[in-house]
């Protein structure tokens, strides 16, 4: 395996663990940054108690696929590691899109796709003991209620989750197009 070229990479203010290839470096991003980005998710849910909607969840899902192709990209030659770091990429760019959706269905752009943010319909022909039994035990959240983090900034975890995730594929997709194809 070939590491990094150091020489034009110093110039631009880049340097690499000694040693390292290029993709190991790239899928090591992709799983450090999915893993930060359910991290946080994981902790406003648990420590901050604030439960996830149902598009909340469906969000997450890029970053585990994110996770897994990099980790599977880190012990790979070179060729087939950057086309699942390329993925990893891809995946991001699903991430933000699945952050853009949610926040438009937290400002009222459109509903939501999901049957799971509706509040559950009744027949009029059940009896309430009927209505109570499928009534679920814990009131889910509904997606177009936003989650802040921070007080009087206007900025909600689903479209801060957009933001992120298309930052991280845009970072990602230009360390991938700075290598050169011998330096794989």
């Amino acid at each position: 395996m070939t590491s990094c070229d150091r020489s034009s990479d110093r110039r631009r203010g880049l340097s690499y663990p000694v040693g390292m290839a290029c993709h190991r470096i790239i899928a090591l991003f992709a799983v450090i940054m999915a893993s930060l980005a359910l991290g946080v998710a994981f902790s406003v849910e648990w420590w901050a108690h604030r439960p996830p909607c149902a598009l909340c969840l469906v969000e997450r899902w890029p970053y585990r696929i994110a996770i897994a192709l990099g980790v599977i990209a880190f012990f790979l030659p070179p060729r087939p590691a950057l086309v699942l770091c390329g993925l990893a990429a891809l995946s991001f760019c699903v991430a933000a899109g699945a952050g853009l959706l949610h926040a438009g269905v937290e400002w009222h752009f459109w509903p939501s796709p999901l049957p799971e943010c509706a509040a559950p319909r009744f027949s009029s022909q059940l009896s309430i003991t009927d209505m109570l039994a499928h009534m679920p035990t814990r009131p889910d959240k509904p997606c177009d209620e936003p989650t802040y983090l921070i007080p009087r900034f206007p900025v909600s975890m689903a479209f801060a989750n957009c933001l992120y995730a298309l930052a991280m594929a845009i970072i990602m997709m230009k360390m991938l197009l700075a290598l050169k194809p011998d330096r794989a």
